[in-house]
């Protein structure tokens, strides 16, 4: 019976690899990245996965090589010693020496993403989060948040292509978390804090989600983020103020 349980082991092991292997293609895996920060990012994910997947088939390996030795009828020798400090050294250290190396490699992604310093002036866009939605503030003619003309867009941050672009994060209420997926970009809202992100992304139109449980309504806080070629940006932000001038409703779009 032990050594059918070796086998189980053994298949589920073969069957953990194999999802990896095949994930990518089959759509599995995170789509496809679209900023800056996406290669290190991925890189900085397949390295952790590696090393991970590693383990995984050394510990399962070990599992079903101790089982099977260990199976009905076996005349391996079995012993009643209940520790060994050496291979207890062994546990502790190389897995603390694996983090460690973790921690440092990705040191150089955590400074860009995190502090680096993004370009100078007002940011493009203030994103407002809420239980349960997005509002995004954007500058007027005079090109300053927080003045009379900022025009407001729900659901929907638009930005140009191919250009560093700032944001600053705030909550109304809660804390929340502002995720697209296809940027690898991630960074919680506080409340009562004003937060900024940068990136720059190709052009094209990307999820937005809250990855912070905020409420009993957090599954349906999704919006997009709306990267438009630099000409078709700046036309954009024409028709959006000419609009808010006018006073008539600005719809984002």
């Amino acid at each position: 019976m032990r050594r059918v349980w070796a086998l189980l082991f053994a298949a589920f092991a073969a069957l953990v690899v194999a999802s990896f292997v095949h994930a990518p293609e089959r759509g599995w895996w995170l789509p496809e990245g679209k900023s800056s920060f996406a290669p290190s990012t991925d890189a900085l994910i397949r390295t952790i996965l590696w090393v991970m997947g590693a383990f995984f088939v050394l510990t399962l390996g070990l599992l079903v090589l101790f089982i099977w030795r260990q199976g009905d009828g076996s005349n391996a020798a079995r012993s009643d010693k209940s520790s060994d400090h050496r291979l207890e050294l062994i546990w502790t250290v190389v897995p603390a020496g694996v983090l460690v190396w973790l921690a440092l490699t990705q040191m150089d992604e955590w400074k860009a993403m995190k502090f680096s310093t993004p370009g100078a002036g007002e940011p493009i866009a203030e994103v407002w989060a809420s239980q349960f939605d997005w509002r995004m503030r954007h500058p007027g003619a005079d090109g300053r948040l927080g003045s009379a003309d900022d025009w407001e867009s729900p659901y929907e941050v638009v930005v140009p292509a191919g250009e560093e672009v700032r944001l600053r994060l705030r909550s109304r209420d809660v804390i929340h978390s502002f995720f697209v997926p296809a940027f690898r970009l991630k960074q919680d809202i506080v409340p009562g804090r004003a937060i900024s992100v940068w990136f720059t992304a190709e052009a094209g139109e990307y999820d937005l989600v809250c990855a912070e449980l905020c409420g009993w309504g957090h599954y349906k806080m999704a919006g997009r983020v709306r990267v438009l070629p630099p000409e078709e940006y700046q036309a954009f932000v024409q028709r959006q103020n000419a609009l808010q001038l006018s006073g008539a409703e600005v719809s984002g779009r």
